[in-house]
């Protein structure tokens, strides 16, 4: 798991009558979800057979990215989130999907990209994807699997060649990692493709064939060591005549404009260390990195290296089951790619919203590489496949069969605010912050200036100076989300945890919002927007909204972690998810988590929490998705000290002072005292 929700840069994800285009980029996980289209004719000049009816001699490729929240959220330790919402489990729904039509569509081989479960040392975890893998097994459809950095104790990442000396499979307690005891050598032998594993028991390979032609999968789990890497060579050198597919964890990655490859050092490394002097190697696949890019590169001898990243977790629910299918077709010398979900089109049709959609349509989701298959292996194969006489392309025929019965769910339209009143009045309103009515863009917010309640009188004031920051850190926007009524945004600028500069809005000591605890439940709402140079060293954890005063000290006798930290988080994390962490009221013991996929810079959003005691939840929405990272059987509202201390805007709490100062915009913010439904949020209309 790394590091960006898909979209266009500038693009408001709002959901009101956009093109198809636009609105297949919502809630999509990180940079990647962009485009990176393959275009330009075929290599060899050969007219495609499709064109002129002929056979189609293909096979098709299943490739499972991360699957690690389908894991956690199917567990009774996270209370079963997607059985109790659609009575069905993505993970199973992938794995078996790929059972029941493997033969059908010629699916001779699956690769999964790791990070098969999100916590290593839960159990529960392990026996979901050890329950979904085991369709594939029961079916006889052979697979290759690795681990990715959530699936080993210690997930160390590569920075530079030293970094070889620890972290890798070399420096494993091997009898202490699950993933050997879920997923052993002698389960991978039970595959009919099974050759071998190296002496960590991490590494594998596996050999299919189809068509005449054998391939080989070279499945390598997170961080490689350098007898690991020998042992990868030698399996290459000792089957001299087979193309290899390198899967692998992380590899290549998606740059901050959310389209473009983008190398990795550790990805670097492999180049120069297995990929580029071994021709053999004509495509590599990893996940990790949230979205999808493709990079083609040219190796030693001069031949393209296709390399794609793929991971969907950041998506909605955890990746909406989202998988591939390649297609390799001699007839036409070409790769067609193909990312759909077998779970959406059987979701109960009441659940489905506008984030549901059963393929994803963008350039770097569907699209095809031209590759002349005989002219790229002609340095270590003589091709001669077995061709068809007949037989029909693959991916049109999935496509048509898996959207027979589906009806995509129309975009929820939502019709922008007429007027700086135009949103839903609510009774229990605690406090409702928003910029004034008069600002201009880029004015200076000075020491002491007023941020309104427009409600409540509950007015916040800019905080002095705190270490290096400046007056100009703090300025009023005319930037908004389309849906927002208020008048702009507050932009906080040069915020850097690296040197202490932070800027803060709090409400004044005695403020009555100040000693709320909201007993009956809660709805916070709040419009965020990441800046497109947003830096994880500089900017992770800034906080939107938070209370002076250690959490450790809350009435009820607090006992989890970091008893410094304040008694509410809202926070942008070291990913760009959103956090929502707080000591509830009705149990104070322990705080409790929600979290959301990852945000997309220069984005704007409208992120919703919402505490219902009368079903014991506690659910984030963002841009109006329930996002599946939430808490189950929670406790009810927030603990407020025993000495009222203000709340705080831009900026977080750890003993004893401000800390953890946001980057970006923020647009107007309310909290409500109870659980309110979205026809009641900031995003609707007053009438």
């Amino acid at each position: 798991m790394n590091s960006d929700y898909t979209g266009n840069a500038d693009h408001n994800l709002s959901g009101e009558d956009a093109p198809t285009p636009d609105r297949r980029q919502l809630l999509r996980g990180a940079a990647g979800l962009s485009a990176y289209a393959m275009g330009g004719s075929l290599l060899g000049g050969a007219e495609p057979a499709e064109a002129a009816g002929s056979a189609v001699t293909s096979f098709a490729l299943a490739v499972l990215p991360d699957t690690q929240f389908y894991a956690r959220y199917a567990t009774t330790d996270e209370g079963q989130q997607f059985q109790s919402r659609y009575g069905s489990t993505p993970y199973a729904a992938q794995t078996g999907w790929i059972a029941s039509n493997a033969r059908s569509y010629n699916i001779p081989f699956v690769i999964h990209l790791g990070d098969v479960v999100d916590q290593q040392g839960k159990p529960n975890q392990w026996r979901v994807a050890d329950a979904a893998m085991q369709q594939l097994e029961g079916a006889g459809v052979p697979y290759s699997i690795l681990a990715g950095n959530h699936d080993v104790i210690n997930d160390y990442d590569y920075h530079q060649p030293s970094d070889q000396g620890f972290g890798t499979d070399a420096q494993r307690q091997l009898a202490a990692e699950p993933y050997l005891q879920w997923f052993p050598r002698s389960r991978a032998a039970r595959q009919a493709t099974f050759r071998e594993r190296d002496s960590s028991g991490f590494h594998e390979y596996h050999v299919f064939e189809s068509h005449g032609i054998k391939f080989m999968v070279l499945s390598l789990s997170w961080r490689i060591s350098d007898a690991g890497i020998a042992w990868a060579r030698s399996v290459i050198a000792r089957n001299p005549t087979l193309p290899v597919i390198l899967s692998n964890h992380q590899l290549l990655n998606i740059d901050s404009d959310g389209i473009s490859p983008l190398e990795t050092a550790y990805g670097k490394m492999l180049w120069a260390r297995l990929i580029n002097d071994n021709d053999q190697i004509f495509m590599t696949l990893n996940g990790h990195h949230h979205g999808a890019a493709h990079l083609r590169k040219f190796n030693a001898f001069g031949n393209e290296v296709h390399q794609m990243v793929v991971d969907y977790q950041m998506d909605y629910q955890g990746g909406n089951a989202m998988m591939r299918l390649y297609e390799l077709d001699f007839s036409n010398n070409k790769i067609d790619v193909m990312s759909f979900s077998p779970w959406v089109v059987s979701k109960p049709k009441h659940t489905l919203n506008q984030f549901d959609f059963a393929e994803l349509t963008q350039a770097n989701h569907r699209f095809t590489i031209p590759i002349n298959f005989k002219k790229r292996f002609a340095g270590f194969l003589r091709w001669r496949p077995t061709m068809s006489s007949n037989g029909a392309a693959i991916l049109p025929r999935v496509r048509t069969e898996l959207l027979a019965n589906y009806v995509e769910p129309p975009p929820k339209l939502s019709r922008p605010p007429v007027d700086s009143n135009d949103f839903p009045y609510v009774a229990d309103t605690y406090a409702h912050w928003r910029a004034p009515t008069t600002i201009s863009e880029g004015q200076i917010v000075k020491v002491g200036d007023t941020l309104p309640d427009v409600f409540a009188g509950h007015d916040m004031r800019r905080a002095g100076l705190i270490g290096p920051a400046m007056v100009g850190d703090v300025t009023w926007s005319t930037d908004k989300h389309r849906l927002s009524s208020a008048p702009g945004s507050v932009r906080f600028l040069n915020s850097d945890k690296t040197v202490g500069r932070l800027s803060a809005f709090l409400t004044a000591m005695g403020a009555p919002v100040n000693g709320r605890s909201f007993w009956t439940g809660y709805t916070i709402e709040a419009f965020v927007k990441i800046p497109a140079d947003w830096d994880a060293s500089k900017h992770r954890w800034g906080n939107l909204l938070g209370r002076q005063g250690n959490r450790g000290a809350v009435p009820g006798g607090y006992q989890g972690g970091d008893p410094e930290a304040s008694s509410v988080l809202f926070a942008i994390s070291s990913l760009r998810e959103v956090q929502w962490e707080v000591v509830p009221a009705s149990n104070s013991r322990y705080a409790q988590t929600n979290w959301s996929g990852e945000l997309i810079r220069n984005t704007w959003y409208h992120v919703a929490i919402v505490n219902d005691p009368a079903t014991a939840t506690t659910t984030l929405y963002v841009e109006g998705a329930p996002v599946l990272r939430n808490v189950s059987n929670a406790a009810t509202g927030t603990r407020s000290q025993n000495s009222p201390l203000p709340w705080i805007i831009g900026a977080g709490w750890w003993d004893g002072v401000l800390d953890d100062g946001f980057y970006g915009w923020i647009g107007e913010m309310r909290l409500v005292g109870k659980p309110i439904p979205p026809e009641q949020w900031l995003t609707a209309r007053r009438n």
